[in-house]
């Protein structure tokens, strides 16, 4: 479980998870028992949410939706153009066509059951034909969804035979069809939408609801919570934004996002061609979230909410440094920074991350424990910056003072000369994976090391900062370990090739 500093946390995930489900059971039984559902955001590791919302659990929405688990199944959605362009998801760093064959194993691991695929603005890329043919030799379901001339605003096109007719209909079996994707822009809602327009022709009266986790719509529209969505979906070019549909139909402020704004009174058109009326007055009518109910101390959450909204602004300036990103994004990381009220003094590792090094003269990381204790480490012969600064977090979790040396000469030195001897490696410094396998092997013969590897779960949800951009073997440490990181954009040396 995510926590906040201080290991406070701030939301009720019971409580979450049955309210929840109470909600789209009544959706479900409004439409007449078929629902399809667009999941936005992460049905599975949903860690942005988990950050914001410490108390939230990754897999929550996944154990949520467990209640309903007799009445489900799960279309995974993705992208033709993603497919092709080999996109990956920043979180855990695989590709999006990678992440459906492991969010399928995911589903079915937890027993739910998975009716296909859908490949969307298919368009005969040889990228896409190759993976749905990997998919169908693996046994699993695969349909073709086709861009449509016009969308969104041909609305006469859209609901026909050469729009939503032309797709590939999908046989779900059950109640709930819950239609979820990899990431972003993967073109879930049309799903939705094309097979509500199909079970019709075919006589079945299916409805459409949406259950995206941000922004929150019942917090304040310039809450630290609903900002940090903003700076998570920056590229997509996302603002939050009253529901004016909302506020007329009800007299009441709502909070939602441009684009389900903007595409609103043509959904409604959409609607009432295929049904003959829309059964929602606003966009946030058509949305299912209870989190904002859920939420037990504001405080924690707008501080954890925050030092997302400065990771993320990080995140930018890497990625423009990297060449990933246009050099004009961090302007608008900026603007969210400055209506948080926040600045990158209000990330304290940073700080002290940047004295070390300049104390130090080389790179150096610092990492904040959930105490508010500040840990260094320094770049050395023997260890990077991050993996001294690893050690020296255990060693202080686990009270070991600090002049103890846990790492064995004798377990080093092996590990050294294999990389620089056997492995082709040209810098002898242990990384944070080797660094955590020569302690466990020292912890043999040594109770500290023992202890200290031992305090490693205890680093989860501990905020991180490095001088250099790391290396991806520390990097998918930290990851795995629950490590918040960020990084200054600088590379450690000035080679034009960074692994």
């Amino acid at each position: 479980m995510a926590i906040g500093k201080d290991g406070r946390t701030g939301f009720d995930n019971d409580k979450y998870k049955k309210l929840q489900s109470e909600k789209i059971k009544e959706r479900i039984e409004r439409f007449g028992g078929k629902l399809y559902l667009e999941f936005g955001g992460k049905l599975y590791d949903d860690y942005h949410a988990s950050r914001v919302l410490p108390g939230f659990e990754p897999d929550s929405k996944m154990k949520m939706l467990l209640e309903l688990k007799d009445q489900a199944e799960i279309i995974v959605v993705i992208n033709s153009g993603d497919i092709e362009k080999n996109k990956k998801r920043s979180d855990i760093g695989i590709t999006y066509d990678a992440d459906v064959l492991r969010l399928i194993d995911v589903f079915r691991h937890f027993g739910l059951y998975v009716g296909g695929v859908v490949i969307t603005f298919f368009e005969n890329q040889p990228a896409a034909v190759s993976f749905q043919e990997k998919l169908e030799s693996l046994g699993v379901k695969v349909y073709r969804h086709y861009a449509i001339p016009g969308y969104p605003s041909d609305v006469e096109r859209i609901v026909s035979e050469e729009g939503y007719g032309k797709n590939e209909f999908i046989e779900t079996e059950r109640p709930l069809a819950v239609v979820t994707a990899p990431g972003p822009g993967s073109g879930k809602m049309a799903v939705c939408l094309s097979q509500v327009y199909n079970e019709l022709k075919r006589g079945v009266r299916a409805g459409y609801a949406k259950f995206e986790t941000f922004p929150v719509w019942n917090l304040p529209l310039r809450h630290p919570v609903n900002i940090a969505y903003e700076a998570a979906t920056t590229d997509l070019a996302d603002v939050n934004m009253i529901d004016p549909f909302h506020l007329e139909a009800y007299g009441t402020t709502a909070v939602n996002y441009n684009r389900d704004v903007e595409i609103f009174p043509v959904l409604t058109a959409i609607f009432e061609k295929i049904y003959g009326t829309c059964p929602y007055k606003s966009p946030t009518d058509m949305g299912v979230n209870m989190a904002g109910f859920c939420i037990t101390n504001d405080e924690a959450v707008r501080e954890a909410a925050n030092q997302e909204i400065i990771r993320r602004y990080y995140g930018a300036l890497r990625s423009i440094r990297e060449g990933n990103a246009p050099p004009d994004l961090i302007y608008k990381h900026e603007l969210q920074m400055k209506q948080a009220g926040l600045s990158t003094a209000d990330r304290p590792v940073v700080a002290a991350a940047l004295a070390k090094a300049k104390e130090t003269g080389a790179p150096a990381t610092a990492i904040q424990l959930a105490d508010g204790r500040i840990i260094t480490g320094k770049t050395s012969n023997l260890l990077g910056a991050t993996s001294a600064c690893l050690v020296n977090a255990l060693k202080a979790l686990a009270g070991i003072d600090d002049s103890l040396h846990l790492l064995s000469p004798n377990v080093i030195t092996p590990i050294q000369h294999l990389k620089i001897e056997h492995l082709g490696n040209h810098n002898p410094r242990l990384h944070t994976d080797e660094v955590l396998i020569a302690l466990s092997v020292c912890g043999v013969s040594s109770p500290e090391a023992e202890r200290a590897v031992d305090m490693l779960d205890r680093l989860h949800g501990c905020d991180c900062h490095s001088t250099v951009i790391l290396s991806q073997v520390d990097e998918n440490l930290l990851r795995k370990i629950g490590v918040h990181l960020t990084t200054e954009p600088v590379y450690q040396t000035k080679k034009l090739y960074h692994k």
